[in-house]
């Protein structure tokens, strides 16, 4: 039992860091593709508008009822993690950033409880 705490604390920090860690590049990233200060605005947006549609649908399809919730996270982690990771490609234009944070804020409800 002592040991599960640490785990879960430290596990919800880096989840949630997949937010915060696109938040910290945002500006560089709209720089970088020479875009308009209000596409920070639509990126922001994108995160919560895609955990607000993960949140429905997780609840409409019962997944932390039907289905182990270490598994679940895991597995949501792992995917977010992933999504993430795809936005440092190079090429990656304006349009696909705003999909892949959408996707990470849809994987969301998986690991924040």
């Amino acid at each position: 039992m002592k040991r599960i705490l640490p785990v879960i604390v430290f596990s919800q920090f880096f989840c949630t860091s997949l937010w915060f860690a696109g938040n910290a590049v945002m500006s560089d990233m709209a720089k970088q593709l020479q875009l308009e200060p209000s596409y920070l605005a639509y990126l922001t947006s994108a995160v919560q508008l895609g955990f607000i549609t993960g949140t429905l649908v997780f609840a409409i399809l019962s997944i932390a009822d039907r289905f182990s919730p270490v598994r679940v996270f895991f597995i949501c982690a792992l995917i977010a993690a992933f999504i993430n990771a795809l936005a440092c490609l190079s090429g990656t234009g304006a349009a696909t950033i705003l999909i892949l944070r959408y996707s990470t804020g849809f994987s969301w409800p998986g690991f924040i409880r």
